[in-house]
């Protein structure tokens, strides 16, 4: 049965590496006949999270903004996909603050089982996406159904399309095909 995912980009760079492993992620779960929506934080609004937890009682954030939306979209998804650059050894600001705004799927009957993180950065040591992920498993330990399943890191790439003809490409393709 074909499965919904989404993949949240949340590079605010044109061409950017995380993107791309984005892009090739989707291609691989299209390939496998999956329902695929891509959703750029390019161009959004996404304010701070206030920590008032109205969220926990209205079901959504008293912020208005696009947060609201991209949140509604995690909540009926199968699987998510986080795509981000590292920024000092950690997953994007811009990524972080879309994990706070989501704060109302906690109560809430979310689909999601399976999450996933793409990665892109400048340095290529294997320990460079460590904090993304300790920080991505943060959220997901907060969601008892739900699982960290995978990761594609991409060192050793700076200027936007440094990745292209890297096999880090074709992991984020066979990742996407895997998902069934």
């Amino acid at each position: 049965m074909a499965k919904k995912v989404l993949i949240i980009s949340t590079s605010l760079r044109n061409n950017s590496n995380s993107e791309k492993l984005a892009e090739a992620f989707a291609e691989g779960a299209k390939a496998s006949g999956n329902e695929v929506e891509m959703v750029s934080l390019k161009n959004k609004s996404i304010a701070f999270c206030k920590g008032c937890f109205a969220c926990q009682k209205v079901g959504r954030c008293v912020i208005n903004d696009d947060a609201n939306a991209i949140t509604e979209k995690i909540l009926e998804a199968d699987v998510v996909v986080w795509a981000t650059p590292i920024y000092y050894y950690e997953m994007s600001g811009q990524m972080k603050t879309m994990i706070d705004r989501a704060n109302s799927l906690f109560p809430r009957d979310y689909k999601f089982r399976d999450v996933y993180l793409l990665s892109a950065a400048a340095e290529d040591e294997p320990y460079v996406d460590e904090g993304a992920v300790k920080g991505l498993q943060g959220w997901i330990d907060c969601f008892e159904k739900a699982r960290f399943a995978g990761k594609v890191f991409a060192g050793g790439v700076t200027d936007p399309g440094d990745i292209k003809g890297s096999a880090k490409l074709e992991e984020a393709f066979a990742m996407g095909k895997a998902v069934l």
